[in-house]
């Protein structure tokens, strides 16, 4: 198995005032570009903005300066066009050294990370994962421990930090195009409403049910609403499950915090991720 590669630390400049972002790299891209193809159009397709979202941005620009920074040429023997102004190529040129200098500090803060040990880069991947939104509400960390191939689907298993196992159904493709293998990491999300909470009940006998995901912990957290309730369930490890069930459930249930519970919640209700 090859070790993956190491992760680095990266920015995307901007300059700041106490007002807000004043101009941001992409606004730099677009001004650099024009002053590069003397058009709008290829300025534009070459930092991924439509015709009118280019020229949007260099009114605003033109306005918020304090000279224009771009022109346009009047059409001659090979046409009109748009051309940086003075004003526009000294700004381009002192962002270039802003970003310069910037890029040489994450040069030097990377090369320290990296000499720092495989922990800062555990840090790291650990911060990644922080920063990832989505509208689910369980977010889990694993790393895949098994990977049962099918003619369609693939079953992977995660091993969470505690020990417990999330069973997830992906298409085979999308396992191959998550690079899934034995060992590799990757993320599991599991919306609270996709969860079902069960009690121990010591009359009649134990359900046998088909759902793949039956994690077992403790009732950490009750919050009722107006319709529903959240409730949160601590598993090994520091890690736990909520789940969005009927006030009328939770009170057929009987929850109350510190007795012991079951999350449970189809393999196929599980979204699995990993980062690039």
């Amino acid at each position: 198995m090859t070790d993956p590669a190491p992760i680095v630390v990266g920015s995307a400049t901007t300059v700041e005032l106490r007002a807000g972002v004043s101009t941001s790299k992409r606004w730099m891209e677009l001004l650099a570009a024009i002053g590069e193809t003397r058009s709008i159009s290829a300025a534009a397709r070459a930092v991924h903005l439509s015709y009118k979202a280019a020229w949007d941005a260099v009114d605003a620009m033109n306005n918020l300066a304090d000279a224009p920074l771009v022109a346009r040429t009047k059409g001659g023997k090979g046409g009109g066009g748009t051309v940086l102004t003075a004003r526009g190529q000294q700004l381009v040129a002192t962002f270039r050294a802003v970003e310069a200098e910037n890029q040489r500090f994450l040069s030097m803060m990377n090369a320290r990370i990296e000499s720092g040990g495989g922990h800062k880069q555990q840090d790291l991947t650990i911060l990644g994962r922080l920063t990832m939104m989505t509208s689910a509400r369980n977010h889990f960390s694993g790393t895949v421990v098994a990977i049962k191939a099918g003619a369609v689907n693939d079953e992977v298993e995660l091993e969470l930090s505690g020990g417990d196992r999330i069973a997830a159904t992906v298409t085979h493709e999308s396992a191959e195009n998550l690079g899934l293998k034995l060992g590799s990491p990757a993320v599991a999300l599991v919306k609270a409403s996709w969860v079902i909470v069960a009690t121990e009940s010591g009359d009649g006998p134990h359900l046998k049910l088909s759902a793949r995901n039956q994690l077992r912990g403790t009732v950490r957290q009750i919050t009722p609403g107006a319709v529903n309730t959240e409730v949160v369930i601590a598993l090994g490890g520091g890690n736990s499950v909520a789940a969005i069930i009927t006030n009328t459930s939770a009170q057929e249930l009987a929850l109350v915090a510190g007795m012991p519970a079951t999350a449970i919640f189809k393999a196929s209700s599980v979204i699995l991720g990993v980062s690039l």
